[in-house]
Order: C-alpha cells, then structure tokens, then sequence
C-alpha cells in the first residue's frame, strides 16, 4: 500500500497537537499558495497510524494509493488536474441545475412521505445522502448504483483516515475500505472499456495506471458527494436551531439558501482544516518552519480539536446573527490544489436546502441534540430529525 500511515498522528487520549495549526486566512493562503515549501504530500495519509492487522486486511485486497491529484505535489499534477476539471466545468455545472432541483425535490417528496405516516424523519438519510452522491456520478459518466453501500464506505473511509480509531475499530474500518477499493477497482475497469466518456477512461487516456486511477477516484468518490451530503446537513441542522439570524421559512427563496449555505461554508464548512507538510526549513510570516513540520490549515470556523478547550467559538468572519455575505473565499481550499467541485457543492446544498424548506413547512426539529460526526477534517451532524408541526 502506497501512503497510508508514515506521519505521526494525535491517539484519542493524547491533548497535545502535533500540527503547526494556522488560523490567519492570510497567513492560510500563503501555506496553501507555497506548494513547493509546503507539501500536500501528507493531505491523505491516515492521521492515527494503522495496526499491522489492519495494514495486511489492506494489502490482501491491493490497496494502494499513490499520488495523483490532491496530494500530489510533483509536475505531473496540472495535466491529471485538467482531465479532472473538464467534468466540472462552470457550464456542465449550471447545466446540472434543473437535474439537482428534480433530485431535491424526489427526495423531499419521499421525506415528506415518511413524516406524514411515522411523525418524525431524518432529514439526513431522506433529503441530504442521496442527491450529491447521484448527481457526481452522473457528472462524472458513472453509472449511479449501490448508492447505500457507497455512503457507507465513505463514512467508514473518512473515519479511518481522519479519525482516531482504536486498533479493534480500526480492523472494521479497513475491511470496510477493502471492500470500497475491491468495488472501486472493478468499476475502473468497466469504465475503461466502456463507450462513451467518462472520468475513469479520460484519466486512462491520459496515461494514467489502474491503481492510480484507483487512487484517484477512492477520495474523489468520497469527496466529490459526502462533504455536500455533510455540508447539507449542518445548514439544514442550524437552520432549523436558528441560531444564525435566518428562519427556516426564509430558506425557501433560492436567493437567501444560497447565502445561508456561504455562511455556513464561512463558520463551520463540512471541510473545516486541511494538512500540508514543510519540504524545508523555511520561514511563515517571519517564524521558522523547521522541514517536516506538520501543518493544519484552518478553512473554515474552529470547530474544536480533541486537544482544544471544549466550546464551539464562532469562526472566522462570523459574525453572529448575521448570515449574509461573510468572507467564505478558504471553504473549498485555494491555490493549484483547490476542489474543482466547489461551484458544483454550493450550488446542490442551496438548491437542496431551497427544496426543503419550501415543502416542508413548519417542521421542528425532535428530540435529543444530534451526535456530531467530528474528524480532523471533515464535521457534520449525524441526523437531522424533525418533527411536524402540532395540528
């Protein structure tokens, strides 16, 4: 398996950061806009190091992700960056809008269903799993199938790369990743020789291998649908809490879903910090960065590490009660690593979040807080259920 553990990690029980953590949006965009001081080489390796039991149920099934988009830091990247880009251009993106506004509205139909006849509905599995995992597939030339399992594996995937598994949970997760890559691996080869145009194929006309196409497509399956699917859910979850100065009832004008969905990209994005590795001794805003240094950009609003104070302090640009134009320019990354499906995510949350409250008057959110899912870098609640209204 090619990089998937060699940095030093945080363990559940440890308070003390191992990252150089920035915070100053400025000071992010010049760690971000210095590839060649700071590396994206470590941007997916697992942040806890794997048992070895783990690593063997990994190697058995091939597993292996070289560097080719987002932690690639070599000449290569631009070529693979232009192939990947051609699937998400500003004119396919717009032209997927009436395709994601059916979506939305087929899945806020089925939860609407399911409120009537069971009272309560988990505005995350109903409204918010489906519609970005659907559309990227569609974008991408991929048939759209096993659409459960996919959302599972990425969850699982994410946990065991950005999270603090113990070693027997560790064994689950990378059966579970296993099990994704065995899939993954199957479907590039069925792209590849397929008619037609699709990501996998363009990739492999470009020169690409198998595994690298592999590599590729396992972060950017999970990526390209489960951030908006997380990004959904946290603007639906603190719409419904109104705690940001916007009503739930107000949501249903396309303009002000669209403004909800940037300050929530601002304060507490699905995607809050990002890593980069120093590649040499080098200099940030006149500190000494020593080579190997680990660092942990902030993207978006602290959403509180497990060595940070407990508390949830506003973000940056937050401005409390106030959710119109906050600065929101780091939420998607910058510079020659930034996501390429950045129009294409906000454009789903809002219209999805547009559908929603439009159709479902009135609901409220139902019993207990939500369990959070909270990584290094990726955070969203679990559910959102809600409740109708009292006749």
């Amino acid at each position: 398996m090619s990089g998937a553990v060699a940095m030093p990690s945080v363990q559940p029980a440890v308070l003390e950061c191992p990252y150089k953590v920035v915070r100053d949006p400025d000071t992010v965009r010049q760690v971000l806009h210095r590839p060649d001081d700071f590396s994206p080489a470590n941007a997916l390796l697992a942040v806890t190091p794997l048992s070895g039991q783990a690593l063997r149920i990994l190697q058995k099934a091939r597993f292996a992700l070289p560097p080719v988009l987002a932690s690639n830091p070599g000449p290569s990247h631009a070529g693979i960056r232009r192939v990947v880009a051609g699937f998400f251009t500003p004119a396919k993106v717009a032209a997927m809008e009436p395709r994601i506004h059916a979506l939305a509205r087929d899945a806020v139909a089925g939860a609407g269903s399911d409120l009537a006849s069971k009272g309560t509905v988990d505005l995350v599995q109903s409204v918010a799993a489906f519609p970005p995992a659907i559309v990227m597939m569609e974008m991408l030339g991929l048939p759209v199938r096993d659409l459960p399992q996919l959302k599972a594996w990425s969850l699982d995937s994410l946990e065991l790369f950005w999270g603090w598994p113990e070693p027997v949970r560790q064994v689950e997760l990378a059966h579970s990743a296993a099990g994704f890559y065995t899939w993954l691996r199957e479907l590039v080869h069925e792209a590849v020789a397929a008619p037609g145009v699709n990501l996998f194929k363009a990739l492999a006309q470009h020169g690409l291998s198998v595994p690298e196409v592999c590599s590729l497509g396992y972060f950017l399956l999970i990526a390209g649908q489960e951030t908006t699917t997380q990004l959904i859910s946290t603007a639906l979850f603190r719409l419904l809490e109104g705690s940001r100065g916007m009503n739930w009832e107000d949501a249903a004008s396309g303009a002000k879903a669209r403004d909800f969905v940037r300050h929530i990209l601002a304060t507490e994005s699905s995607v809050p910090t990002w890593r980069r590795v120093a590649v040499r001794d080098t200099e940030l805003k006149g500190e000494p960065v020593a080579a190997g240094q680990e660092i942990l950009v902030e993207l978006t609003g602290n959403h509180g590490f497990p060595w940070a104070p407990a508390g949830d302090p506003p973000g940056v640009g937050d401005v409390p009660g106030q959710p119109g134009p906050t600065p929101y320019g780091l939420a998607f990354g910058s510079g020659i690593h930034r996501c390429l499906g950045a129009k294409l995510a906000e454009l789903e949350a809002a219209v999805v979040v547009e559908e929603t409250a439009s159709a479902l008057k009135r609901v409220r959110l139902h019993g207990p807080a939500p369990e959070w899912l909270r990584l290094l870098s990726f955070q969203a609640p679990r559910t959102v259920t809600v409740a109708a209204p009292p006749n």
